[in-house]
């Protein structure tokens, strides 16, 4: 099993980590440990690089595979139980947490103001979109829903990652409308994501500590996918 350090520490960078099984194939490699995002919850994976051997290699792909998480490279594979000194794109995963932060707040603003539930969504570094199930939604709405967001991010509220067994998970109220019920039998832990007095759900990404730290959202456009699916689509701002 390898270690998941993005679990617990979204904000480490580096980290050394042993080689334990290659794939040829693929040009990809396993470690006993990473801070590589894999992606999944409409997150994409991080890239990086990794140094082994006096040289360094890019870090194209990360992704998880029957419960492991390969780590596809550019280049000459390591030998196995090489240790290797991996780096993340800080960069591009720092505006992906703040993304990803950004669009949980939209979630508990939604939810707590509106009582719409989410369907859907996805991000790319300082972009992203939800579908929520609002029978309608006019050009005034999205505007308070805008400024309602950004009024949260502005009080600082702290976010809180949880890592619980499967049962303490579903006696939490909240967590049901984030579709938990809908996770497979064999998954006997469930992480979740706090942001304290606001939005509580079970979510395997990266986040910011403050949500004070994702910026300011703007609403840039808005669609209805169906007759009670509408999509609301974000951009994030320093």
């Amino acid at each position: 099993m390898t270690e998941l350090i993005y679990q617990t520490d979204s904000y480490a960078k580096e980290f050394d980590a042993k080689v334990i099984a290659l794939d040829a194939e693929q040009n990809a490699i396993i470690l006993d440990k990473t801070a590589f995002y894999p992606g999944g919850g409409g997150q994409p994976n991080d890239t990086g690089w990794m140094e082994f051997a006096g040289k360094t290699v890019p870090v194209i792909k990360v992704k998880s595979i029957g419960g492991k998480i390969y780590h596809f490279i550019e280049g000459e594979l390591p030998q196995e139980t090489t240790i290797v000194k991996a780096k993340i794109d800080w960069e591009r995963r720092y505006k992906l947490m703040r993304t990803h932060s950004a669009l949980h707040v939209l979630c508990g603003v939604v939810w707590r103001d509106y009582g719409a539930q989410v369907t859907g969504g996805n991000m790319e570094p300082l972009k992203g979109r939800m579908d929520f199930e609002f029978a309608s939604l006019q050009k005034e709405l999205v505007k308070e829903i805008e400024d309602k967001v950004n009024f949260e991010i502005q009080q600082g509220r702290e976010v809180r990652v949880k890592i619980l067994p499967r049962e303490e998970a579903f006696q939490i109220p909240d967590l049901i409308r984030t579709k938990i019920n809908l996770l497979p039998e064999q998954i006997k832990e469930v992480r979740t994501v706090e942001i304290v007095g606001l939005d509580l759900q079970a979510d395997g990404g990266t986040h910011v500590a403050n949500i004070k730290e994702i910026g300011t959202v703007r609403v840039v456009d808005y669609k209805s996918k169906g007759s009670i699916n509408k999509r609301i689509y974000i951009e994030v701002e320093d």
